[in-house]
């Protein structure tokens, strides 16, 4: 008896179980082959608590979405690289993002599932507009620095480096086990991972290099 008590006391601790039981439901199913019972169950509440919380399975989605792009955000705004030289905070955020996609695969998931839907949730929100302007904003204090110390391109944009480091950083997850089939050879896993991980560093940094 003791344990629902304090379960139903306890509601942001229960919206979080919710959240963190629908990121694994939505990565896995997507948004259509989610249910709303295994949701609950996984969760260890009832699906009327989920409703009461979350209104209904769309909603629920979105607040998944801003709990993700929240996260991985936090985890750029915390990296501290205003005390490193333009090109080290470079070469630790491109390393930071490539780690980050790896070690949450559910969020690369997700993401996936939401391009497959053609982004119809993530345009219906302002608050995922507002919470990824700040991957744009830690990224332009860098570049800005770098562009006056001579070290980066002056005409390269922030969008564009975003986008760089992005990319590599989510191929290398969401196309893992297709191109290691096709192109991976007797590289080993650590090998790869390796290979890609100075990859997305050294990529970045040459595409900021000033033309000479």
């Amino acid at each position: 008896m003791s344990a629902p008590a304090k379960r139903k006391n306890d509601p942001e601790g229960l919206k979080k179980r919710i959240l963190a039981s629908a990121l694994t439901t939505f990565a896995e199913f997507g948004l259509q082959g989610a249910r709303m019972e295994q949701i609950a169950e996984d969760a260890q509440t009832t699906k009327r608590m989920v409703v009461y919380h979350f209104t209904n399975k769309e909603q629920l989605y979105i607040e998944v979405l801003h709990l993700v792009y929240r996260e991985i955000r936090q985890h750029e705004t915390g990296l501290n690289l205003t005390e490193m030289s333009p090109g080290m905070a470079i070469a630790r955020l491109a390393e930071a993002s490539f780690d980050y996609h790896i070690s949450h695969p559910d969020f690369m998931r997700l993401i996936c599932s939401e391009n497959l839907m053609r982004g119809r949730y993530i345009r219906q929100s302002e608050t995922i507009k507002t919470l990824n302007q700040s991957a744009l904003d830690v990224l332009d204090s860098v570049l800005i620095r770098g562009k006056q110390s001579g070290e980066f391109d002056p005409h390269i944009t922030t969008v564009d480096v975003h986008r760089l480091i992005s990319s590599i950083s989510f191929h290398n997850v969401g196309n893992h086990y297709t191109f290691h089939a096709l192109f991976g050879g007797n590289e080993t896993e650590q090998q790869s991972l390796a290979r890609n991980r100075r990859l997305v560093v050294d990529a970045t940094l040459r595409y900021l290099r000033p033309e000479r």
